[in-house]
């Protein structure tokens, strides 16, 4: 499948439809006011929308899809437009945002199950998971602004993945509504189902192609009564790997998340990002940060942490460690990584990739692909950071100083290929949590199993045969 299909643009009467339905506040046609929902956050990518309308029930979801139908009008379903592919961009279309659709449905402790609409916003279902005494895990950088039901379309990964799984893996129902206009109640609270196909899970991840999730049975757990966070200094990827090796078999399900930095990352956030203090008195090569968290208040993780780096330091895998004894400080340490993004925008262009590999396989992918990458252009800068114990990186390949952005950018190209080829052939993924959209079609076409692919491609046309949702997208 291709470019989006030509449509029909919005007729008088599908805009009279769909104002008597949900009032004149509710559908949006000014082009001005429309910017937000056509336009990626990082303006890579820019669309055009028919009118915008924002939903307030699942019914009023059906009635959309419904109208549009009949009027041969395409539709892009919205959260919070936090995506970093172009997947939420509307080509005249008419685009459903969710953000009405913000009701906590139930909450229930002792089944750990939270019932939200697609349109809550992820920090809100975190805030209520822990009212209840609760942890719903999945966390990521755009936790204050991106949408439940966003992030289950493009099934989110984040920081807590190593423990918690991905999106996917964090859902027990949900309820869809359908290119025909059909809803789909899925929204069972089990955890044991065992009747035919699990339908949810070809909603999870297809970024809004095969239809809309409005509500979801989202997994909780118990919630954190203790933290410990160290940051790590080591000589290479390859130490990095060694101690994730090691603190996997001596902390076991304590350990929630292992990030990687290098030194490039680390010496850009230092530079550029106000409040950030260097953590060491020398520079490291690579470095790793490290979080444990337990239910159990009595289990003292801070020197569960400093026995296993001692370890780690008697056996020449670390140059140096800081453990935080304070909130503060471990806030301090997750800043140095959170901060990567932003710090990277002040070093010039960039060229990223979100990759993933076996995690066995991380250090000898960087050394590789660094290597594959200098051989295009010598000066470039590599910034790989990310999740170790899921094996996902973001490789991203800085300009040098001294060159100009836009004949760097025109090498895309080139570097995608070292790197994909690459990830491939070390049976990896080309996105392990952006997903596709718009930035990565001819990518998956050049990597897809064809078998898989075709099964993609059929799997659209029997639940959207019109071609209706977020066509141009994926596929």
């Amino acid at each position: 499948m291709s470019d989006a299909p030509n449509r029909q643009p919005m007729t008088d009467g599908l805009l009279s439809a769909l104002i008597d339905r949900l009032g004149t506040d509710h559908v949006v046609t000014d082009t001005s006011d429309m910017v937000p929902y056509v336009q990626e956050q990082r303006r890579l990518y820019s669309g055009r929308a028919l009118a915008v309308v924002l939903p307030a029930c699942t019914d009023d979801v059906a009635f959309i899809v419904e109208q549009c139908r009949e009027h041969g009008v395409n539709i892009v379903p919205q959260g919070g437009n936090t995506g970093l592919v172009g997947g939420g961009v509307p080509h005249d279309s008419v685009v459903v945002a969710l953000g009405r659709m913000n009701r906590i449905r139930d909450i229930d402790p002792t089944n750990a199950t939270l019932t939200v609409e697609a349109g809550c916003i992820l920090q809100v279902v975190q805030d209520a998971a822990r009212d209840a005494g609760r942890l719903f895990p999945l966390s990521l950088a755009a936790e204050g602004s991106c949408q439940i039901g966003g992030n289950l379309a493009t099934n989110a990964g984040g920081i807590n993945v190593l423990r918690y799984g991905n999106a996917r893996d964090l859902v027990l129902g949900l309820e869809v509504v359908l290119a025909d206009g059909r809803v789909m109640n899925g929204l069972t609270a089990l955890r044991k189902n065992n009747t035919g196909y699990d339908m949810k899970q070809l909603f999870i991840g297809s970024e809004g192609t095969l239809g809309i999730i409005t509500a979801a049975v989202l997994k909780l757990f118990p919630l954190p009564r203790g933290t410990a966070t160290a940051l790590v200094g080591c000589d290479s990827p390859h130490q990095i790997l060694a101690l994730y090796d090691q603190l996997r078999s001596q902390l076991s399900d304590t350990l929630t998340a292992f990030e990687l930095l290098p030194h490039f990352a680390m010496d850009a956030v230092l530079t550029h990002v106000q409040g950030t203090r260097a953590p060491f008195d020398q520079d490291y090569a690579s470095y790793a940060l490290i979080e444990l968290t337990t239910p159990d208040a009595d289990l003292d993780l801070n020197a569960r942490l400093e026995s296993a780096l001692a370890d780690a330091f008697e056996n020449d895998v670390i140059r140096d460690a800081v453990i935080a004894t304070s909130s503060t400080q471990s806030q301090a340490l997750w800043r140095l990584r959170e901060s990567v993004a932003e710090a990277q925008i002040a070093e010039g262009a960039s060229i990223k990739h979100d990759i993933s590999v076996p995690v066995s396989r991380l250090a000898d992918f960087i050394e590789k692909a660094d290597a594959a990458c200098r051989s295009i252009l010598p000066e470039c800068r590599i910034c790989a950071f990310g999740h170790v114990g899921d094996g996902n990186l973001h490789y991203n390949v800085s300009q040098p100083c001294d060159m100009d952005a836009d004949a760097f950018i025109d090498l895309t190209p080139r570097f995608n290929r070292a790197v994909h080829d690459l990830v491939a052939d070390m049976n990896g993924s080309i996105s392990a949590e952006h997903g596709i959209g718009i930035s990565k079609r001819t990518e998956l076409r050049r990597y897809q199993d064809p078998v898989a692919l075709a099964m993609m491609e059929r799997i659209k046309t029997a639940l959207d045969p019109q071609g209706l949702f977020n066509p141009g997208k994926l596929l």
